[in-house]
């Protein structure tokens, strides 16, 4: 018995209504999705720690999460585990003639924007009245920043972008100057609505730039969370705490832990 059926097997008999885990059995896509997402996470959390014991744990994990969907999508006749392969194995091949293409399509090798090119035509494939949206596909789940970067690359495929990141520094001005002027209004939904307009003109500068916003925010957040924990070891050392501090010993403190690492 290979692994993967073994496994298979696993989850067939924990979902079984007669002999099962009734937690398991009580399930559904709604209420398993959380753990799926979180199980992403800790893959990549896994990756950022060069924690390969960890890794593996958690890709096992995100494996079972995939096979949990698909024992739960066989039981309702929509589709099983092996469709889901064979899905991600046509895609594959499909998306690379590069590799597994003709003769001429390998000696051409990687052809820039073919990716997208039949990203789009499977979209269009799929559309049901053959119309359909350049932002089809994208996840209304994915994380904030991760979506509008998404959607930015979706529009720029259609030619609706700045030419270079001047035209995107100009935006994020523009969206600053909005800012102000909804604070001055003092409505906080209009605040929050050009907040978000900054955040979004922020990460199409992340995007010209060849950045991942959310991989360069959580950076921003780790070199944060080090500096401040330095700040407290500091002042705790001390007999103190931060917030006896007033804001010019604060800053002066925040520049030791800046030159410290």
């Amino acid at each position: 018995m290979s692994d993967i059926q073994k496994l298979l097997e696993i989850m067939a008999q924990l979902r079984n209504k007669k002999d099962g885990c009734p937690w398991d059995v009580k399930q559904d896509f709604a209420t398993i999705a959380p753990y799926t997402i979180e199980e992403a996470y800790e893959v990549a959390d896994a990756i950022s720690r060069d924690d390969m014991g960890g890794l593996r744990d958690e890709l096992g994990d995100l494996l079972f999460q995939v096979v949990f969907h698909a024992q739960m999508a066989s039981e309702n006749g929509d589709f099983d585990f092996a469709d889901v392969t064979e899905a991600i194995c046509d895609k594959m091949i499909r998306r690379h003639p590069h590799v597994f293409g003709s003769k001429e399509e390998r000696a051409k090798g990687v052809v820039e924007g073919a990716w997208e090119q039949i990203k789009a035509a499977e979209r269009l494939e799929n559309a049901e009245t053959g119309r359909n949206s350049a932002l089809d596909g994208i996840a209304q789940a994915l994380p904030a920043l991760t979506r509008a970067q998404k959607l930015g690359k979706r529009a720029a495929s259609e030619g609706f972008d700045w030419a270079d990141t001047q035209g995107v520094r100009a935006k994020i001005s523009e969206e600053m100057a909005e800012v102000s002027a909804a604070e001055c209004g003092g409505r906080q939904k209009d605040i929050e609505e050009e907040l978000g307009d900054l955040l979004f003109a922020v990460v199409n500068l992340a995007r010209h730039l060849k950045v991942d916003p959310e991989n360069a925010l959580t950076l921003a957040n780790r070199k944060f969370e080090k500096r401040f924990r330095h700040m407290e070891e500091a002042v705790g050392g001390e007999g103190q705490r931060l917030s006896s501090l007033d804001l010019d010993a604060l800053e002066a403190r925040w520049q030791d832990a800046k030159k410290k690492g």
